[in-house]
């Protein structure tokens, strides 16, 4: 069982920056990759970015290529998301998730961490 802790969020005017943090702990021998997720209010939740742990190899969503950045810190556990020139729309509970295997999914999930962003 893997077992992942957020931090970092906050409220940001528009055009600032934050940078979450996701510390994972317990069988994290097996974890295959790291992602962030985020739920808008009245909204599905979405995906954001995905980093593995070997290569490594990043994703990004549309909405956030170029202004967010995915990163690892192999011997600390953790995984940060840097997010510049928020907006708006950037306003959500942001979800660290955790994947053990390619092609089975996030099957652990942090707490949640909310990000506002004001106008």
């Amino acid at each position: 069982q893997v077992r992942l802790v957020e931090s970092g969020g906050g409220l940001v005017q528009a055009g600032g920056s934050l940078r979450l943090s996701c510390t994972a702990s317990g069988r994290i021998f097996s974890l295959y990759a790291m992602g962030w997720f985020r739920q808008a209010p009245g909204k599905e939740r979405e995906f954001v970015s995905q980093i593995t742990w070997s290569g490594p190899k990043t994703y990004y969503a549309d909405s956030v290529k170029g202004r967010f950045t995915i990163s690892s810190d192999d011997a600390k556990n953790t995984v940060y998301l840097q997010m510049n020139s928020l907006i708006s729309e950037d306003t959500a509970v942001y979800y660290c998730a955790a994947a053990s295997a390619p092609g089975t999914g996030f099957d652990a999930w942090g707490q949640g961490t909310t990000v506002t962003v004001s106008s």
